[in-house]
């Protein structure tokens, strides 16, 4: 598992005023939470986010940060593109070294035609979580499922921070 604790600093409250007053400060935690030892990759993701920010745009933030992180620290499907589902937690998952167990044969039309994306979601959540990760969901509504992983050892923060930020947050085995 990365240690990534000198990036941001364990006592970080979101809830206290001098550290919520801007949104980029909050953004950036947030980015360095789901790039746990990958520091180059949330510089460039916050980057990005300034500039969506700058620019003055009214798209709510975990929209913004949908496009910003995706196929990199995050994800969003469609409602019914299990294949994509199933690709996006591979690639997650890959990313920290570490393979998703499906239960399945994805050869399997039995195996396959049983999945949908909830259950790749949770079929993810639970096979990450004994290697010290937690895959997240964000409420995209009837849009699709969009979120992301973190280590396990920040799931308050990650709760705490998503409710600052203004968007519902869940783990992925709560997705449906």
């Amino acid at each position: 598992m990365p240690d990534n604790t000198a990036d941001y600093e364990d006592d970080f409250d979101p809830f206290d005023p001098d550290e919520t007053d801007a949104p980029e400060a909050l953004a950036w935690n947030l980015l360095v939470m789901i790039n746990p030892g990958d520091e180059e990759t949330a510089l460039r993701q916050f980057d990005l986010l300034r500039e969506r920010l700058a620019a003055g745009t009214d798209e709510p933030l975990p929209w913004m940060l949908r496009d910003i992180v995706d196929w990199t620290s995050g994800f969003f499907v469609m409602p019914d593109d299990v294949d994509g589902a199933l690709e996006a937690m591979d690639e997650l998952a890959a990313r920290f070294g570490l393979q998703v167990e499906w239960g399945g044969d994805r050869d399997d039309d039995d195996f396959m035609g049983a999945l949908d994306v909830p259950s790749v979601l949770s079929i993810a959540y639970d096979s990450l979580r004994p290697h010290g990760y937690t895959l997240w969901c964000w409420n995209a509504d009837s849009d699709g499922y969009g979120g992301w992983m973190a280590l396990r050892r920040d799931d308050d923060g990650m709760r705490a921070l998503s409710q600052v930020l203004g968007f519902e947050l869940r783990p992925g085995n709560e997705a449906s």
